[in-house]
């Protein structure tokens, strides 16, 4: 079903540009301004300036930037296509190392109603707007998205091991203690190979839905002004980091919640109306609510932090009765599903729209700054989740439902500046 080919990377010249640690940068919906100014100070030619220009114009500089850059050779095309495996090497919040392994591509786009690329969040129209002008103005996929594909036998993962021990990667870069590899591969018959795996599978979105649905609108406003058109052409594709469901090291993280700014928030009232709907155990802070969390199945647990005491909560009825009909089945079984539901909309009154706007909301995937948030006031609540797990991914996916917003964190973020897409 999925469609992936190779394609013709932008990458840096290192000769020119410098140390490809000092190049990369995270995707733009992650990089906070104080991040984008501390990246901007370590490198003239950082993929921020390309991602998430500081200018007032920020796609005209991103797009003077990609010509002035290719001109003066710190940006080069690969002369011919390829697949471009990506092997990211990082630390477990239990201290655990893992290698997260997949490949960038150019992936087909679909529309979501044709079955081949499925999504799993809402998406919002700001920031497929900031993508629109940015791929209008640069004509590159300057980051990709984060796609998934289901291969129990593993046969990509397989073929692109054994092409990564026997090559030396491109690119062997650290950012935030994160190592970063790339290769290319070029062989037409290992590109077949891993080609054939796709062929009958989906590919279910990690991360990247406001990119991929932009690069959908866009295909669109290209075609029409293309009397030519057939179908082949780059803009009929968007970069796409591709991993198997099945890989080792593909691990989902939780996002955690903080409530703020909500007038009238009343702790000992939030407290009373969770009694309604949750059996309630006060806990001896954070190591007592992490022997909690661990020893609950259920994933309609969570822990709530307040100024005055941590507490673990365990929904009491079934969730079908706790949401209503109305709420899929599929849907029923998402601990995060229930908390925004239940526990933001009916008993804080927080209304969809402003959970969508985030103006009582804040995510962080961090416990501890959670804990820190409460106690020095910067926040009324915290709300500490299990995580989503990549069976409730596929079958939300499948089911042509979306999670509420910040449901998933893939742990780490894909690097931007590693290998890019012109369209």
């Amino acid at each position: 079903m999925a469609e992936i080919i190779p394609f013709r990377g932008m990458r840096y010249d290192t000769r020119t540009a410098g140390n490809m640690t000092d190049l990369i940068c995270p995707p733009y919906d992650v990089i906070t301004p104080s991040l984008q100014k501390a990246l901007y100070e370590v490198s003239q030619y950082n993929a921020v300036r390309l991602e998430l220009p500081a200018e007032h114009d920020p796609y005209a500089a991103a797009a003077g930037r990609i010509d002035e850059w290719l001109g003066g050779g710190a940006l080069v095309q690969d002369e011919g296509a390829a697949l471009y495996p990506y092997f990211q090497t990082y630390t477990a919040p239990g201290g655990e190392e893992y290698i997260r392994k997949g490949f960038f591509c150019a992936l087909r786009l679909h529309e979501f109603a044709e079955k081949q690329v499925l999504p799993h969040e809402r998406t919002l129209s700001g920031p497929k707007k900031d993508r629109m002008n940015l791929f209008r103005q640069t004509r590159t996929n300057i980051s990709g998205i984060f796609g998934l594909y289901a291969d129990p036998g593993l046969t990509a993962d397989v073929l692109i091991d054994r092409y990564a021990e026997d090559h030396p990667p491109l690119v062997d870069a650290l950012f935030q203690g994160v190592r970063n590899r790339l290769w290319k591969i070029t062989s037409h018959d290992l590109i077949t190979r891993v080609q054939q795996t796709l062929l009958d599978r989906q590919v279910y979105i990690a991360d990247g839905h406001h990119r991929y649905e932009t690069g959908v609108a866009y295909r669109a406003l290209r075609t029409k002004d293309n009397p030519d058109h057939t179908g082949c052409e780059p803009y009929n594709f968007i970069l796409a980091y591709l991993a198997n469901i099945y890989d080792e090291g593909l691990m989902i993280f939780p996002l955690h919640r903080m409530v703020c700014n909500l007038d009238g928030f009343d702790p000992e009232k939030m407290m009373v109306g969770l009694e309604q709907w949750f059996d309630i155990q006060s806990l001896e802070g954070r190591d007592g609510l992490q022997h909690y969390l661990d020893s609950e199945l259920s994933s309609h647990v969570f822990g709530v932090v307040l100024p005055g005491g941590v507490y673990g909560i365990r929904l009491k009825q079934n969730p079908e009765y706790a949401l209503g009909e109305s709420v899929p089945e599929v849907l029923r079984q998402l601990g995060v599903v229930v908390l925004h539901d239940l526990v933001f909309g009916r008993i804080l009154g927080i209304s969809l729209e402003a959970m969508l706007r985030q103006s009582h909301l804040a995510y962080t995937e961090d416990e501890a700054a959670v804990f820190e948030a409460v106690m020095q006031g910067d926040v009324q609540a915290g709300f500490i989740v299990k995580p989503t797990t990549l069976q409730q991914v596929r079958e939300i996916s499948q089911a042509g439902e979306v999670m509420p917003q910040k449901s998933t964190y893939f742990y780490p973020k894909i690097m931007t500046g590693l290998v890019m897409h012109r369209l």
